[in-house]
């Protein structure tokens, strides 16, 4: 697997993609070796870069996601997010739970397809990393961790009235990258998988907590149906 030759991403987000083109470029023979090596590698070339479609002028929330999923056919590259058809994996699970808590008259998750958020709804689904080894988490972290930070700070610098959803301690360390004058855009919540959903994620209104920041900027609700 090489990286997407041209890699496509919306015009707004050239000045980052510019200014990291050798980051990008060792980025790729990395992943170029590995596949050749017969490393199976999540997920699919064309979509790594899918986040990047999506003009930085329509971002409302982002969500920061760890790394892909580590197994076959649910890597999309949107964090959370598995294909219709699949299974939906269990912290996306937990998060629809929330979601039905926090309004339980109005949502029916049936598929763990997130496309509609981001294309509908201005969430910008990142992943930390964009690229894993199959069955091995974190195994690209470092590869990408550089290029994604930078995502994140040219993406604070652009847009200052983003609200940034940050469940889990990994996705809360972000929070350096951020001016400080945006740290007050953040909402924080417990990670939502079943290790850690029961000790303040379940029950948190931290969907509605995003929403009330996100008024705050005069911007619309999200409507959380996928």
């Amino acid at each position: 697997m090489a990286l997407p030759v041209p890699i496509h991403h919306h015009p707004s987000w050239a000045p980052v993609f510019d200014s990291q083109k050798v980051r990008l470029a060792k980025i790729g023979r990395v992943l170029g070796t590995e596949s050749a090596a017969g490393t199976v590698i999540y997920p699919p070339a064309d979509s790594v870069f899918r986040v990047f479609e999506m003009d930085l002028a329509a971002i409302k929330v982002v969500l920061i996601g760890q790394d892909p999923y580590i197994n076959a056919n649910q890597a999309m590259g949107l964090s959370f997010s598995v294909p219709v058809g699949e299974r939906i994996p269990p912290s996306l699970q937990n998060i629809f739970k929330e979601l039905h808590l926090e309004y339980p008259e109005i949502y029916t998750f049936t598929h763990g397809d997130l496309t509609k958020w981001q294309e509908r709804e201005g969430i910008f689904l990142l992943n930390a990393s964009l690229t894993v080894r199959s069955g091995n988490s974190g195994s690209h972290m470092k590869l990408w961790q550089k290029f994604t930070d930078n995502v994140i700070r040219y993406l604070a610098t652009a847009r200052p009235d983003v609200v940034f959803l940050l469940l889990g301690n990994f996705a809360k360390s972000k929070c350096v990258l951020l001016p400080e004058s945006q740290r007050q855009n953040v909402v924080y919540c417990v990670h939502p998988s079943p290790l850690s959903a029961h000790q303040g994620f379940f029950n948190s209104d931290v969907f509605k907590k995003v929403n009330k920041k996100l008024a705050q900027f005069g911007n619309a609700p999200i409507n959380w149906q996928n």
